[in-house]
């Protein structure tokens, strides 16, 4: 399976992040006074930008929105303290696929400042292409980033694929047009995930390699 252009989520795909993500929004939560919401809803919202991930968990407090994204931001960088490594493979696979002529790319709810923080703490700033963030584009599922990326790199919709770990990231790739190849350790269980158009559904990156690397 060769695709001209390899676009993946962040959180919950290339990185194993979902766990501090959720501790995250728990704690910030507790420091603005707001009672807690459970895991699932607090996984359920990733993939989106900030802003709006934190109206749909609490949308009775609208008046602490911004302490809570200034709450966020502050503890997920400097006080929570949950290990967010690389999935096993994932950069084996991003330098494999950069190396073989693929134009890999990333598209996430992240901040532009968080994407390119932990690009540069996990070595992969010069594998990817480009990336969109919430900051240059309209919030998942709207088809804004990958539309843009598509225009930059000059890549059909046919020629490329979105891999992600949740719902929102495959509507994003179904409202672009393009196809989508669902992975299961972040966010979404298989079984969600081939309620989609994912295409493909993968448990790790040794299946995603043998797939994408055909």
């Amino acid at each position: 399976m060769q695709y001209k252009c390899v676009i993946f989520d962040w959180d919950g795909t290339v990185m194993d992040s979902v766990p501090k993500i959720v501790n995250t929004i728990h704690l910030a939560a507790e420091s603005c006074g707001i009672a807690p919401v459970s895991n699932e809803a607090a996984k359920s919202i990733i993939g989106l930008s900030l802003d709006k991930a934190i109206l749909t968990l609490f949308p009775n407090h609208e008046d602490k929105l911004a302490s809570l994204i200034a709450a966020y931001k502050y503890i997920y960088k400097h006080q929570d303290k949950t290990p967010a490594p690389l999935f096993e493979g994932a950069k084996t696979l991003l330098k494999q696929l950069h190396g073989s002529g693929i134009k890999v790319a990333v598209a996430t709810g992240k901040s532009r400042i968080g994407l390119d923080r932990l690009m540069a703490e996990s070595g992969l700033s010069d594998i990817f292409v480009t990336t969109r963030t919430a900051c240059e584009a309209e919030s998942k599922p709207h088809p804004d980033m990958l539309l843009q990326i598509l225009a930059e790199l000059n890549v059909e919709a046919t020629e490329a694929v979105m891999i992600g770990d949740t719902i929102i990231d495959m509507n994003l790739a179904k409202n672009a047009g393009i196809d989508a190849i669902g992975v299961t350790m972040g966010v979404a269980t298989r079984e969600q995930l081939s309620q989609t158009s994912a295409a493909h559904i993968c448990d790790n990156y040794h299946d995603l390699s043998n797939l994408l690397l055909a």
